[in-house]
Formats: structure tokens, C-alpha cells, sequence
């Protein structure tokens, strides 16, 4: 259950990052929102944890903020392999990245307070 509520958080987040960010567009509705979440949830879960242990040296200088750039360069991949998504610029991708981790972060931990087993 844990994980429907984390998946529904990715895409409501993907919506809010549409709303308020220029150059980010999610062509489609509904499925096409939670298509790109899970998209994006399996490449960060799985390239994303690589590319965070790579990088772990650089996490640790700016006291987590590389993690930004980590997520925007995994924004930048889904928008490369999904028709769905399309990000503009490197900026962009930044700002939806801080966006949609900090949606995800809010709705998932009200989410799963909400729902326990």
C-alpha cells in the first residue's frame, strides 16, 4: 500500500511540477502522469541509487545538495526515453527536481501516516 501512495505522490508531484514550472510538459492525462512516475521511480531507484553512491563524495561537500542535480539528471533521462515528457533546459530540470522531491516528500509522509496497517 505504502508503495501505490508513493507511486500516486511521484505523479501528483509531476502535475504540480507541470503547473508551476515552464519548461517542463507531461503530454497526456492522467495514466501519462503515472506513466512517467513510474518511469522515473525505476530509473532513480535503480540508476539513480548508482549514480548516488558515485557521487557520494560530492553529496557529502555540498551537504546533500548534489542530490538536486542528481535527481534533475534523472528528470533529463526520462524526458530522453519517454515521448511523454519534455524538459527544456538544465534549469528547468533543477527546478522540478527541488519541486518534486519536496511534493513527494510531503505526500508520502502524510500518506503513509494516514494509512497504517
Amino acid at each position: 500500500m505504502k508503495l501505490l501512495v508513493r507511486w500516486a505522490a511521484l505523479a501528483l508531484s509531476f502535475w504540480v511540477a507541470t503547473a508551476l514550472i515552464p519548461g517542463i510538459d507531461v503530454k497526456g492525462g492522467f495514466t501519462t502522469y503515472l506513466w512517467v512516475a513510474l518511469l522515473f521511480g525505476l530509473l532513480n531507484a535503480t540508476l539513480g541509487s548508482l549514480l548516488k553512491l558515485l557521487t557520494f563524495p560530492a553529496v557529502i561537500l555540498t551537504l546533500g545538495l548534489f542530490l538536486v542535480v542528481v535527481n534533475a539528471a534523472m528528470l533529463m533521462l526520462v524526458s530522453r526515453w519517454s515521448e511523454k515528457l519534455e524538459v527544456e533546459n538544465f534549469w528547468a530540470a533543477i527546478f522540478a527536481a527541488i519541486i518534486i522531491s519536496v511534493i513527494t516528500r510531503l505526500v508520502s509522509s502524510v500518506g503513509t501516516k494516514v494509512i497504517k496497517p
